[in-house]
């Protein structure tokens, strides 16, 4: 048996598709899938029961002696949402709960992280678990404060209690900025890919922030872009080379910029490119990143040797294979 929370959402469902498709039996959902269409996330899987979050950790010590694996996905993860201690609660408390049970119980314990822990970037996107490397990152809202919280309390309990009050496997997953099917329910946080795609679709122009930094052209400002399918990849590797456990960037490790990404969904869906700049808004201009690169050595160096797709082929799969069809689920 293998739990994914959140896994109806965006990434998780993607996990779910995939493990299922590699053979898994008894693939459990714990997620809250509300009254719009994020069950369609979920609707083709064929799947052993679906938990609510309140359920989760008494689902977890019914079935312990069941479960192979718990890939913990599930988070607010609006960077917009101000209620620091709802977020607290879900992003932090329940992340160390769940590390206590797999602790206890001898579970590989996957988790998500964050690129948003490393705020402006401006002590590098460096993905270094030591635990005064961590107290260096300066977060620039809750969501990624609460990821960056968890992780330091991993390092923390690594550092105060033995190996075997740890999981016999655990990797913390620093996603930087995933695109691909499953993310139509984000509403206001999809990613730039599909927003860009329903505005040219639409017939309009694609739209983006304008620069207010010196140092970046309008466009100019730049993201590492990774396709979910390769986000996939790599968890499902994790899962099978137990003796690998750390704190890990998941990103391509090369930053494109969103004019690129702007222009490769225009050649996918073949219309001439029109870009429209906007002022970024007010609310968000002092918090906004202008680069963001992971640095995927720590990965590499664990055996990780497969290749990250790049931006162009990407971004042709999302809109070719998903967006232009009837139905863009996965």
């Amino acid at each position: 048996m293998i739990l994914v929370t959140g896994g109806a959402g965006f990434i998780g469902s993607n996990l779910v598709a995939e493990l299922e498709s590699a053979g898994a039996n008894d693939i459990v959902v714990c997620d809250r899938l509300g009254s719009d269409e994020k069950w369609r996330n979920i609707a083709k899987r064929d799947l052993a029961d679906i938990i609510a979050p309140e359920n989760v950790l008494p689902f977890i010590d019914s079935n312990a002696n069941r479960l192979e694996t718990i890939f913990h996905l599930g988070a607010i993860s609006a960077t917009t949402e101000t209620d620091a201690d709802l977020i607290i609660d879900n992003n932090f408390r329940l992340s160390c709960e769940l590390w206590t049970r797999c602790t206890r119980y001898g579970i590989p314990f996957i988790y998500a992280s964050s690129a948003a822990t490393y705020g402006d970037g401006a002590v590098g996107f460096d993905d270094n678990g030591d635990r005064d490397h961590l107290a260096s990152l300066k977060p620039l809202n809750a969501y990624g404060w609460s990821k960056h919280l968890f992780d330091r309390w991993v390092s923390r309990t690594l550092a105060t209690e033995s190996n075997d009050q740890a999981p016999p496997q655990w990797a913390g997953l620093k996603f930087f900025n995933v695109y691909g099917p499953n993310e139509y329910h984000k509403e206001g946080q999809i990613s730039v890919a599909l927003k860009n795609y329903r505005e040219i679709s639409a017939g309009g122009p694609a739209v983006l922030f304008r620069s207010h930094n010196p140092d970046y052209e309008d466009g100019g400002q730049s993201r590492d872009f990774v396709w979910v399918g390769d986000c996939v990849k790599v968890m499902l590797w994790l899962m099978e080379t137990p003796s690998v456990s750390g704190l890990f960037n998941l990103g391509t490790g090369k930053a494109r910029s969103f004019a690129d990404l702007a222009n490769a969904i225009f050649a996918a869906a073949k219309i001439t490119p029109e870009i429209k700049f906007i002022d970024t808004p007010i609310a968000i201009r002092d918090k906004y990143q202008y680069f963001t690169e992971a640095r995927m050595d720590r990965l590499r160096q664990a055996g990780y040797s497969a290749p990250f797709t790049d931006l162009e082929n990407g971004v042709s799969q999302y809109v070719r294979n998903f967006l232009a069809t009837e139905d863009p689920y996965i």
